[in-house]
């Protein structure tokens, strides 16, 4: 298939891609038409079908894999298609592993490497915290493997999370190697925890939406209760260690303006902290670059707060 990320100006664009949205509507003259997202694992595409009734649009709905015939055009310096016939794809004429994006490092590789750091932890009320997410509910690890990190930000594709946990979780390893004050058993479990909220904050692909619960309380909050009732259910879990735990989970976004309630007040919360802005912007920076393969400056990017373009040389 050709992937949406290759379509050009004046380009045919014919194939199956995945209807992530369909909204019908009307020009501001009344005339009725069909706005559309189509996507593959290299994005979306605006798509707009002027005449929804002609006789070559079929019966589609957003969440179908539809089969399209159009033309590729720049609106508002964006890609966009204009569809003129659509139909409704039947199971076999597609794979699913081409409409999603997906991590490109090894998932189980990842995750036995979580595993390795959870094996390391001496403190046996955050090793025994760890395993009942980790080892023992498989209903977590499931969702855990598979749920993104984001939306769009950074890591936001399937088993984002995972590699975002990961790459934090080795950046607090080296902090602990290279600051010696640090405690590593708490920095870990907080660095493998910081996110598990997110399991719950976005809903699995293909929606990859905030969930109710997402929206009304957020994945800093949910994964706050979430440790909080684990460390309740293990006998003898002292407050001061769920309570510092927690604090590093409510703490990691490091200012209130990016929505963390709490601004750290130990080392191990600003640790994390550093850690996770440091995965967060390094993986966006790549992806920016990822998907415009230039030498030039890209423009300003809301997120990294500066326009950017690659290092000469690179």
């Amino acid at each position: 298939m050709r992937y949406i990320k290759d379509y050009e100006e004046g380009n045919k664009i014919q194939g199956v891609y995945y209807c992530k949205q369909k909204n019908s509507t009307e020009t501001k003259t009344g005339k009725p038409y069909d706005s559309v997202l189509l996507q593959d694992k290299t994005g979306v595409l605006d798509a707009k079908v002027w005449d929804p009734y002609s006789q070559g649009i079929g019966e589609y709905e957003a969440g179908d894999y539809i089969d399209v015939i159009g033309d590729i055009k720049i609106f508002n310096n964006q890609k966009q298609a204009s569809l003129v016939r659509i139909r409704k794809a039947d199971e076999g004429e597609y794979d699913t592993k081409d409409y999603f994006p997906m991590t490109e490092k090894n998932v189980n590789e990842m995750f036995a490497k979580i595993i390795e750091y959870i094996d390391s932890i001496k403190n046996p009320y955050y090793k025994k915290l760890l395993e009942s997410f980790f080892k023992d509910n498989n209903v977590f690890v499931t969702a855990f493997k598979s749920s993104s990190a984001a939306k769009t930000v950074h890591h936001g594709f399937i088993g984002g999370l995972l590699e975002h946990t990961l790459g934090v979780t080795n950046m607090c390893n080296y902090l602990v190697s290279a600051y010696p004050l640090l405690n590593r058993d708490l920095l870990i479990t907080a660095a493998i925890c910081h996110d598990i909220g997110k399991t719950k904050e976005i809903s699995p692909f293909p929606a990859n939406e905030y969930t109710d619960e997402g929206q009304l309380l957020g994945h800093i909050v949910m994964g706050c209760e979430m440790v909080g009732n684990a460390a309740d259910k293990i006998e003898g879990f002292p407050p001061k260690y769920k309570h510092e735990l927690q604090h590093c989970i409510l703490a990691h976004h490091g200012e209130y303006e990016f929505g963390s309630p709490k601004k750290p007040a130990i080392m191990e919360a600003v640790a994390l902290n550093f850690a996770d802005n440091t995965d967060a912007k390094m993986q966006s920076i790549t992806e920016m670059f990822k998907s415009k393969d230039t030498n030039d400056w890209l423009g300003f990017n809301k997120f990294l707060d500066s326009n950017f373009r690659k290092t000469t040389g690179s």
